[in-house]
C-alpha cells in the first residue's frame, strides 16, 4: 500500500467550489459555494434530496461529467495540497483511479460489457502502480477474493453480464482499489441493489476502511448508509451545504429545518402499521434560477422575509462538543437558547 497521510491532515480540502453546467439549452448551478475537508481515515457522508448537487459536487473536478455537457468551476478543490481544478487533463488521469478512486451509482456503466472483468481491473494496476500482467493479475484474484467474491479466478474470466447486481458492485469496488487509492469516493453505492445485499456492502465499505485506512466520501440519500459507515455527515441542498458535524450530532439532534424534515421522513421501526408518510412539503427550486436568499425558504417552517432576501451564511452551533456548522440563523439562536 502507498504511505497514508497523518490521521489528522486533510487529505482534501474542497474551498468555496461552485459549478455551473453548460448544455445546448440551459445552464444550471448545481454547486453554489461550498467548503469541507475530509481528513486521512475519516469517512464523510454527503447526504440530500436527489438533485441536491452531491454528485456533481465529487465528479466534475475529476472531470468525470456526462458527455455533451461542459462545467465552468470556481473555488478550488485541493488533494494533497494539488488543485485539481487547475490540474490538467494528464495529471487528473494520474489522480482518477490511482490516488482517488470511484465507486459508480450504476456498476454497469462502469464495466466495459465485452471485455472479461479481470482484464478491466488488471489495467488500472498496470497502470497506476506500473505492474505486470502476470503481477496485476494476480492482484486482481486478491483483490476479487477481499471484496468477497467466491473463486476469483473463475470470476476473472467472466463478462459483466454473467454476475448479478451486488456482483457487480462488488467488482467496482475491486476496481475502485485496483490504484491503491488514499481517497474513495462511492457515488449511492447502495441505490439498485436489494436490502440484503445494501448491507452487505455497507458491511464491506466498512471493513475495508478500517483495513486499507484509506478515506471515503460516500454521496447517499440513505441515512442508514450514514449512520452504519460515516465519522462526519455534510447535509446538502439546491447546491449549498445546509448543515456539517459528526454523525451522532447531527443525526441524534438536527438543527436545521432542511435536516430534521429530511430525518422526519426516514420511517421508524416505532411507527404503527398503516401510519401516514411524514414527506417534506413542497419541491426543491429550479437551479437555473438566481436564488439570492435560502434555497429552502418557500418549504420551511421557520423561514422570515429577511430568509428569502439575504444568502445565510454558515455559523458554528453554540455548546457543540466537536467542530459543527448550520446555515441558519433564524433556528440556530433558538437552539441556543434551548440549550
Amino acid at each position: 500500500m502507498k504511505d497514508m497521510h497523518d490521521m489528522n491532515t486533510s487529505l482534501l480540502e474542497v474551498a468555496n467550489l461552485s459549478v455551473t453546467l453548460h448544455t445546448a439549452k440551459t445552464s444550471v448551478q448545481p454547486v453554489d459555494n461550498v467548503s469541507y475537508s475530509v481528513k486521512a481515515g475519516e469517512v464523510l457522508a454527503i447526504v440530500g434530496e436527489s438533485g441536491s448537487g452531491k454528485t456533481i459536487m465529487n465528479m466534475a473536478p475529476l472531470g468525470l461529467l456526462p458527455a455533451g455537457v461542459d462545467s465552468e468551476m470556481s473555488g478550488s478543490v485541493r488533494f494533497e495540497g494539488q488543485d485539481l481544478l487547475s490540474a490538467g487533463n494528464g495529471k487528473l488521469r494520474q489522480v482518477r483511479g490511482g490516488e482517488i478512486g470511484v465507486i459508480f451509482q450504476d456498476p454497469l456503466s462502469a464495466l466495459n460489457p465485452v471485455r472479461r472483468i479481470g482484464r478491466q481491473i488488471a489495467e488500472i494496476s498496470e497502470r497506476h502502480l506500473g505492474l505486470t500482467t502476470k503481477q496485476a493479475e494476480k492482484k486482481v484474484a486478491e483483490l476479487l477474493a477481499l471484496v468477497g467474491l467466491p473463486d476469483p479466478l473463475s470470476r476473472m474470466q467472466q463478462f459483466p453480464h454473467e454476475l448479478s447486481g451486488g456482483m457487480r458492485q462488488r467488482v467496482g469496488i475491486a476496481m475502485s482499489l485496483a490504484g491503491e487509492p488514499k481517497l474513495l469516493i462511492a457515488d449511492e453505492p447502495t441505490t439498485a441493489l436489494d436490502v440484503t445485499v445494501q448491507a452487505q456492502i455497507v458491511e464491506l465499505l466498512k471493513d475495508l476502511q478500517k483495513r486499507l485506512r484509506m478515506a471515503i466520501v460516500v454521496i447517499t440519500h440513505d441515512f442508514g448508509v450514514v449512520s452504519g459507515m460515516a465519522n462526519k455527515v455534510a447535509v446538502m441542498y439546491a447546491g449549498r451545504l445546509s448543515e456539517l458535524g459528526s454523525v451522532d450530532d447531527v443525526l441524534l439532534d438536527p438543527v436545521h429545518p432542511y435536516t430534521r424534515g429530511l430525518l422526519k421522513s426516514v420511517p421508524s421501526l416505532d411507527s404503527e402499521i398503516g401510519s401516514e408518510f411524514i414527506g417534506l412539503p413542497g419541491h426543491p427550486p429550479d437551479l437555473s434560477r438566481r436564488i439570492d436568499g435560502c434555497p429552502f425558504a418557500p418549504r420551511c417552517f421557520a423561514a422570515l422575509e429577511s430568509c428569502r432576501e439575504h444568502r445565510p451564511p454558515l455559523l458554528p452551533v453554540p455548546h457543540s462538543a466537536a467542530a459543527r456548522v448550520v446555515a441558519c440563523p433564524v433556528v440556530l439562536n433558538s437552539h441556543a437558547e434551548a440549550v
